[in-house]
């Protein structure tokens, strides 16, 4: 747990770093001292074409990118929202916040910042992606930086690289066999999946989840670059169903509430104006995922189509397999249990005594965490 938080850190530090040295640069106070100001934006212009002209090929530009913006996201940091401590009321709603918070502000601004300092057309980034050039030699990051004459910096972004993607394999390797593992202990999965190390370790399931790493191999026949839009489309597309599925568990959580004749307000923690955000985001991330492989129509391309839609498919086919295998219905929001496990988690939280911060660096520290 304390490697994640350094690891993370690191990221959020480089992150508001990198925003911090794109203001600068724009307003010229590198090397150069060349004033950018907003010149990219008039020419070539803030944003490319794809896949037609005009408004019309703006507006798929900016729908392509929704596609990678699911890819970045993903649920991992929510998954270990309710694991950070014991406490849980507290916990979810300020980490929702912070995350709901952090992602428009660092996402946004860091696109704000590589926007300003280089053009979408600019030959450095075009040929490194061209080519497949490995490492950061695609990052506009990077670009803008060996543009603006800063050479130290290019290092220093690579090391985070490098960090960064160890720090998101362990994590991820880490919920992936716990996930397996939980679905083994709810009969979802094999019954094998549960059988442990001394010190607890799911071994079986950090095989299985560790094996998909294989599959990156891939790139010594197809390309690196190719392989890797596979795997984006297929997280993508993994990452929205998981949305819509928590949409709809939301909707049907809200549904069993007001039919069992249970006040919202009683809740300790309640998101603002539900069902109808729920419903939003259920239509929002369908409507995403419905035509996240728009791009492989024109010329249409196999290999692209099945890896933007072949998730939808194996998630219906697992649905329908279980609701066959198992003979099980739909839940009736009069008879949907919300009661389990509400007892044991309020005593467990009341054992908690309440915590005082002793200084103004503590106070902030207590409400991220």
């Amino acid at each position: 747990m304390a490697k994640q938080i350094i690891f993370a850190s690191i990221k959020i530090i480089t992150i508001v770093g990198f925003i911090v040295f794109a203001f600068i640069i724009d307003l010229g106070g590198g090397p150069t001292h060349d004033r950018l100001g907003f010149q990219y934006w008039n020419n070539p212009g803030a944003m490319k074409a794809y896949k037609g002209t005009g408004s019309n090929g703006r507006f798929l530009g900016f729908f392509s990118v929704l596609i990678n913006a699911a890819y970045l996201t993903g649920l991992w940091s929510f998954w270990r929202l309710p694991r950070v401590r014991s406490r849980t009321h507290g916990t979810i709603s300020r980490r929702l916040f912070v995350v709901f918070l952090a992602y428009p502000v660092l996402y946004v601004l860091g696109s704000l910042a590589i926007g300003v300092l280089i053009p979408y057309d600019e030959p450095l980034l075009l040929g490194a992606i061209q080519d497949g050039a490995p490492g950061g030699a695609a990052s506009p990051w990077i670009i803008a930086i060996y543009r603006a004459g800063v050479p130290v910096l290019p290092s220093i972004k690579n090391a985070v690289i490098l960090t960064s993607a160890s720090s998101s394999a362990n994590a991820h390797l880490y919920i992936g066999s716990r996930y397996l593992y939980a679905l083994a202990q709810s009969g979802q999965a094999p019954h094998f999946l549960l059988k442990c190390s001394e010190r607890g370790v799911p071994y079986f399931c950090v095989a299985i989840s560790a094996s998909i790493t294989l599959l990156t191999y891939m790139s010594c026949t197809s390309g690196a670059e190719i392989v890797f839009q596979w795997f984006q489309d297929i997280v993508a597309i993994s990452t929205l169903l998981t949305w819509m599925s928590v949409s709809i568990a939301y909707i049907r959580f809200h549904a069993a509430l007001k039919a069992q004749g249970i006040d919202r307000r009683s809740l300790v923690f309640k998101s603002p104006f539900q069902p109808y955000t729920a419903y939003f985001s259920l239509c929002f991330f369908g409507t995403i995922a419905f035509f996240n492989g728009f791009y492989t129509f024109g010329p249409f391309d196999i290999h692209g189509f099945v890896t933007a839609y072949v998730g939808i498919l194996i998630y219906l086919a697992l649905y329908a397999f279980w609701k066959i295998f198992k003979g099980t219905k739909l839940v009736n929001a009069h008879e949907a249990d919300i009661h389990t496990g509400k007892a044991a988690m309020d005593a467990a939280d009341a054992h908690w005594p309440p915590r005082v911060a002793r200084n103004w660096v503590e106070s902030i520290w207590f409400w991220i965490v």
